[in-house]
């Protein structure tokens, strides 16, 4: 495969240290996830035994889940993981759940007893039942449906949603050509009175997860069965990226959610009141909330063109060395015992300057003044902004802080910019690789081009990395696709590690840079590593050192690449904040599931599964 060399430079920020890296050419073999590395509709399910109406819902005929509140759910929801399912489905289970809680008041528990339950099994496609059933229900996530969008969408049905083109005023937004439709499949097309079902009030919802994409059920490949009446919608009805906007809102209608599980604080500076932040008078510096512009300090409130919005600053070119300012948050009350804090940082003065993030914590008397230093970022070359994530480890009520330090006023010509908080009760991604000037590898970029990340490790040890394609070799009727492929790298732990590296996650998340954590629509896929070859017979996932090829940008060995040409189309990479700065953010996550090879547990025996 003959490859293209790109001479720019990403950011990579992981855990706490900035490095400039430059892209490399290595080339490097990449096969696609067979399965999940097309863009079908998962939830048609044309070859299912299983009776289904609308391609992917079980639901006994009369039950009326939507309106009637018998069939809602009381939260946690108990679940059992089936071990029919694939290990990777699990951790895509879990994944979805977390999504839930950061965007809904939506909780699961594993199941301890009780009639209640949903069941998740490996059977005849993707498929849910509607509503709390009360009997205990089967949710089957059968080959490719391991995806955590495609679980948040069998969810949605199970908790009482059924599909966005059943609404009674359907007909005003959308046209239904049922002469395009298989024989015999028309009625999956057909839309329930608001004596059925109800919209919560909302408007219909072409980016709805639960709206049906274009070419459902189709008997012509090139003609579509629903098309939109604004034709700018087409590409977007059926979308599987994440919850909706509006998916959210009537989620949390629905189950009168006041907020969210996992979200303890955000905010994007948007308004003088800054969130409740706080600032001590006795400072000798001042963080101002300050409104920017393209070319100057602001991040663009989204996308690329957009006018810059509001942040917070404290000039460093002038007073004295080691004059500070502290920006703090106001007291939060976690639930869990861990947290993320995740911002966006820009520093534009000397390299003495420090921007440090401090803790202050309950301590012991109610007064929250027990104070801990969390990480110290410091000035250099590099004046772009960037993301930053900092660990947090705290079951008490607490403040976070922001403390810009002034290192040699002399020498610097700008100060320290922060934006776009959001501290969440979740663990922070692994690795972060921030691709710069995006729009511009696009524009230069074919389809030999392969883009190398830095060599990352994940918690365990494992040193692994990321394979762009910003062209790949998949297109549908959006366009073209950016592909993204997974592979482990040697590093300095593999004389410890266990080989090959068995049963382990891998993640990968195009980060939509909303600065509401909730809207965010972010784009996820994981694979789980297994016993599979190489076509040259070697295992795949085994010591990169053994199998794989060396790439001198990093002096290590890089082995084959494994993910899917078909990762997110450049029709979201432009039309969300995918490229908010012209900066593509991507996550990635290796983690081991051996605990979940076994997780099957009984059902209380006078249960009934539906």
């Amino acid at each position: 495969m003959s490859t293209v060399r790109l001479f720019l430079f990403v950011t990579l920020l992981a855990g706490s240290r900035t490095y400039a890296i430059p892209l490399t050419s290595q080339q490097t073999d990449i096969y696609a996830d067979e399965q999940n590395d097309k863009m079908g509709n998962p939830y048609l399910n044309l070859g299912a035994k299983t009776p289904l109406i609308e391609g992917d819902i079980a639901i006994p005929a009369g039950r009326n889940a939507l309106i009637n509140t018998a069939f809602r759910w009381k939260f946690p929801i108990p679940y059992i993981l089936t071990d029919s399912l694939d290990l990777n489905a699990k951790g895509a289970i879990l994944q979805a759940f977390e999504m839930y809680r950061l965007k809904s008041c939506v909780d699961f528990k594993s199941y301890e007893g009780g009639k209640t339950y949903i069941k998740f099994e490996k059977k005849d496609g993707c498929w849910s039942m509607v509503g709390d059933q009360q009997t205990g229900q089967t949710l089957s996530l059968g080959d490719g449906c391991d995806h955590k969008a495609v679980i948040e969408h069998e969810l949605l049905h199970a908790l009482g949603f059924y599909h966005e083109q059943s609404r009674s005023d359907r007909d005003d937004y959308v046209d239904i050509w049922l002469d395009q439709v298989l024989p015999g499949l028309e009625h999956n097309f057909n839309k329930y009175d608001d004596s059925f079902i109800t919209d919560l009030n909302t408007p219909y919802d072409y980016e709805s997860l639960m709206h049906y994409r274009p070419y459902s059920f189709n008997k012509n490949d090139s003609i579509p069965t629903i098309t939109t009446k604004i034709p700018e919608f087409n590409n977007i009805i059926g979308q599987y990226l994440d919850f909706s906007a509006l998916d959210i809102v009537r989620l949390n209608k629905m189950y009168n959610c006041s907020s969210p599980l996992t979200l303890l604080d955000q905010c994007a500076f948007e308004y003088i009141s800054i969130c409740g932040m706080i600032q001590s008078p006795s400072d000798d510096a001042k963080w101002v909330h300050t409104l920017g512009s393209m070319g100057t300090e602001g991040r663009p409130v989204a996308g690329r063109y957009r006018d810059a919005g509001y942040f917070m600053h404290i000039s460093t070119n002038e007073g004295t060395a080691e004059q500070s300012a502290v920006l703090e948050s106001r007291i939060l009350y976690p639930k869990r015992s861990f947290q993320c804090l995740q911002f966006f940082y820009k520093m534009t003065g000397s390299p003495q300057d420090r921007l440090v993030v401090w803790m202050k914590m309950d301590d012991g008397t109610g007064e929250v003044r027990k104070l801990r230093k969390m990480h110290t970022f410091w000035g250099d070359e590099d004046h772009n902004w960037k993301i930053a994530h900092v660990p947090l480890e705290v079951a008490v009520k607490f403040r976070y802080a922001f403390q810009g330090v002034r290192g040699d006023p002399a020498q610097s010509r700008g100060g320290i910019s922060i934006d776009d908080i959001t501290l969440t009760e979740t663990r922070c991604p692994a690795a972060v690789w921030q691709i710069r000037n995006f729009s511009h590898i696009l524009e230069t970029s074919d389809h030999n081009t392969i883009l190398t990340s830095p060599r990352f490790y994940s918690n365990e040890g494992y040193g692994f990395g990321v394979t762009m394609r910003p062209h790949s070799d998949y297109v549908d009727y959006t366009g073209g696709f950016t592909g993204f492929f997974f592979h482990l790298a040697s590093g300095e732990n593999d004389g410890t590690l266990q080989w090959p590296a068995l049963n382990r996650q891998a993640t990968i998340t195009v980060m939509d840079q909303d600065p509401d954590v909730k809207l965010r629509m972010s784009s996820a896929r994981s694979l789980t590593t297994d016993i599979r070859q190489t076509p040259d017979g070697k295992v795949f996932w085994d010591n990169p050192s053994k199998v794989g090829k060396y790439d001198p940008n990093c002096q290590c060995y890089r082995g084959a690449s494994r993910g899917w040409h078909s990762f997110i189309k450049h029709y979201d990479l432009h039309r969300r904040s995918y490229t908010k700065n012209d900066d593509l953010i991507v996550f990635v996550d290796f983690e081991d599931l051996t605990s979940l090879i076994k997780t099957e547990v009984p059902a209380d025996p006078q249960e009934r599964l539906q």
